[in-house]
């Protein structure tokens, strides 16, 4: 069955192969940008000669405004939204000591509100609805914490802890909220690591290699077929955090 899914940060990375992998099980897949309208045209473009459905529509999700247009263009269209998935963010690397009110309010901002903005937006809908599904992306550092990337980590940690607590709030409506850890993925946000850093963290894990983004997609399909996991936090990092 069709469902109609929203995906933010869907026009590079993980949130691009998300969008193309749910597009092509036949799902009506609204993909949001912000800045890279040039890579979101293109996957549009790419999906339509494949005969699949997808949307895109312009938002900046660090603001709750843009939250409510994005989620009020998909019911007023769709009149409804089956699957949110909330993989917008960006990465931060800075000495703590060094981190500034405006870098750290941006990543707070576009890494955690976003998911509180675009979750709180969209839930009143489903909770009409009696169902519905929210995938959150976090990331391995919301886990174990990342010397240098502290706003980074906070906000990754935030994500998980608001997915616990609203799987518990939610259920009753049976609405499913899960969260994936991803590890080191093959993107344009890690371009700044060294071969020497890369080579160690590859060292590091027991499957001797970093993931693609073919591997999140993978499991965000499984998440939104099934109908009995929440309020997970699935770790895809090839067994680098093993404890």
């Amino acid at each position: 069955m069709e469902k109609i899914i929203v995906v933010t940060g869907a026009s590079r990375g993980i949130g691009r192969e998300i969008a193309k992998t749910l597009s092509r099980e036949n799902n009506k897949v609204i993909a949001c940008y912000n800045n890279s309208e040039k890579e979101a045209t293109i996957l549009k473009e790419e999906l339509e000669k494949e005969n699949k459905k997808i949307d895109i529509i312009k938002g900046d999700i660090s603001k709750r405004e843009d939250c409510k247009k994005i989620v009020e263009y998909v019911i007023n269209k769709y009149k409804k939204i089956d699957v949110l998935i909330n993989n917008a963010g960006i990465s931060t690397y800075n000495l703590f000591t060094d981190i500034t009110d405006e870098e750290w309010n941006r990543t707070i901002n576009t890494n955690l509100n976003s998911v509180f903005y675009m979750s709180q937006e969209t839930v009143k809908y489903m909770i009409k609805q009696k169902e519905g599904s929210i995938i959150n992306i976090s990331s391995i550092w919301g886990i174990v914490g990342a010397s240098c990337e502290v706003a980074y980590s906070v906000s990754k940690a935030g994500i998980d802890g608001m997915t616990k607590a609203l799987a518990k709030e939610l259920g009753p409506s049976n609405i499913r909220v899960n969260s994936i850890a991803p590890g080191l993925i093959d993107t344009d946000m890690n371009n700044d690591l060294t071969k020497e850093e890369l080579d160690n963290i590859i060292n590091e894990t027991p499957l001797c290699k970093i993931g693609k983004p073919e591997d999140i997609a993978k499991c965000i399909k499984w998440l939104v077929e099934d109908e009995f996991t929440t309020g997970q936090v699935i770790s895809i990092n090839g067994g680098w955090s093993i404890t």
